[in-house]
C-alpha cells in the first residue's frame, strides 16, 4: 500500500501534458464548494465566506499544479465576495472587506507556493530513486557479468589442467593435477552459485543439498545415500560461504573415497546455528579411522586444506571416529564467522 502512495504522489502534479483538465477539475471543484457553502448558509450567514474554497484550491493544486491551484483561488475568491460577502455589505468597498480580501489572497499564495516548493522537492526525489534503481539494476548486472566471467576463468583453468595431465606419466602428478581441476571447477561452481551482488546470505541447507548430490554424482558413486539436515532458511554471509562450502566438499569427498571405498554407505551432513556460534557435522558409516589421528599428519590434501579453510574463519576442523563406527568430520565456528539466520 505504502508502495502504491509513492508511485501516486511521484507522478504529481498529474495531467502535465493537458493543462486544460487541470483547470477543468480545478473548477469543478470550486463549483462543489460553492454548492456546499450555499447548503451551509443558514448556519453560518455572512460568516467564513471562503472556509469552503480552501480545500478546493488546495486540492487543486496538489493534484494538478501551480496554474490550477490559482484558478482554483480566482474562482473562489468570486465565488465567495459575490455570494457571501459582498451582499452583506451592500456591495460596498469596506476596509473590514478589503481585509478579509487581502487575507484569503495571502494564505492561498502561500498555501499553493508551500505545496508548490513539495512537488518540486517531490519530482527531484523521484528522480534519484529513478536513478538509484538504475543504478541497482547496473550494479546487479555487472556483479553477474564479473561473476560469470569468473566462474568462466576457473572453469578454463580447470580445463587447462586437465589437458595437461595428458602429458605426465607420473600417476601422483596426474592425480595431483585431477585434484586441482576438480576443485577449481568446484570454486567456480560454489562462487556463482552463493554470492550475491545485495551481499544477502544464501539458503545453505538447499545450497548444501545440491552440492552433496553433485559431489556423488562425479563419484560415480550409486550406491552411497547423503541426507543433509539445516534449520529452515539458515543463512550464511557471503565471505564464509565459500569456505564453508569447501570443507563440506573435502568431508564428503573423504567420506565416500576412504570411509567407503568398496561398499555402499550413508553419509550425513548437518548443520546447526546456535549463540554459542555455527557446528557442522560429517557423519559416515564407513570403516572409521584410527583414534588420535591428526589431519596436519594425514597424507590427504584435501582434509589439510579444510583444516586451513577453518582457520581462517576462526574455527577448528577435526576427524575423529564416530561413536558407533565410521568417521565424523567436525567444523566448530564462532559468532564471530557472521553466520545469519532468518
Amino acid at each position: 500500500m505504502r508502495r502504491g502512495n509513492d508511485r501516486f504522489i511521484e507522478r504529481l502534479p498529474l495531467a502535465l501534458g493537458q493543462r486544460w483538465m487541470g483547470f477543468f477539475w480545478a473548477a469543478l471543484f470550486c463549483l462543489a464548494a460553492l454548492g456546499l457553502r450555499l447548503a451551509m448558509r443558514p448556519l453560518l450567514l455572512s460568516a467564513a465566506p471562503f472556509a469552503a474554497f480552501f480545500p478546493a484550491v488546495i486540492l487543486s493544486a496538489f493534484l494538478f499544479g501551480v496554474w490550477p491551484g490559482l484558478w482554483a483561488a480566482m474562482l473562489g475568491l468570486l465565488f465567495g465576495s459575490y455570494f457571501f460577502l459582498l451582499p452583506y455589505t451592500g456591495y460596498e468597498v469596506t476596509p473590514h472587506l478589503v481585509m478579509i480580501l487581502c487575507l484569503y489572497v495571502i494564505v492561498m499564495v502561500v498555501a499553493i507556493a508551500l505545496i508548490h516548493f513539495m512537488q518540486r522537492v517531490n519530482f527531484h526525489l523521484a528522480v534519484e530513486r529513478k536513478r538509484s534503481r538504475e543504478l541497482a539494476d547496473t550494479k546487479d548486472l555487472l556483479f553477474r557479468e564479473l561473476q560469470h566471467r569468473v566462474s568462466n576463468n576457473l572453469q578454463v583453468v580447470a580445463a587447462m589442467l586437465a589437458l595437461q595431465r595428458r602429458d605426465i606419466d607420473d600417476d601422483a602428478a596426474r592425480r595431483a593435477l585431477d585434484d586441482a581441476s576438480a576443485r577449481l571447477a568446484l570454486i567456480g561452481k560454489i562462487s556463482r552459485a552463493m554470492y550475491h551482488p545485495s551481499g544477502e546470505g544464501q539458503d545453505v541447507g538447499a545450497f548444501l543439498t545440491t552440492l552433496c548430490g553433485d559431489i556423488i554424482e562425479a563419484s560415480g558413486r550409486q550406491d552411497i545415500a547423503v541426507h543433509v539436515a539445516a534449520p529452515r532458511q539458515l543463512l550464511l554471509a557471503s565471505h564464509v560461504s565459500v569456505p564453508l562450502a569447501l570443507i563440506v566438499a573435502e568431508a564428503v569427498s573423504n567420506a565416500i573415497e576412504h570411509g567407503l571405498p568398496d561398499r555402499a554407505g550413508t553419509v550425513r551432513v548437518s548443520l546447526d546455528a546456535s549463540e554459542e556460534g555455527f557446528a557442522l557435522r560429517v557423519v559416515d558409516d564407513g570403516k572409521g579411522i584410527t583414534a588420535g589421528e591428526e589431519i596436519g599428519a594425514s597424507n590427504s590434501l584435501g582434509l589439510r586444506i579444510a583444516a586451513a579453510l577453518a582457520a581462517q574463519l576462526g574455527g577448528r576442523f577435526v576427524l575423529e571416529p564416530g561413536a558407533g563406527g565410521g568417521a565424523v568430520a567436525r567444523l566448530d565456528l564462532p559468532p564471530s564467522a557472521n553466520v545469519t539466520s532468518d
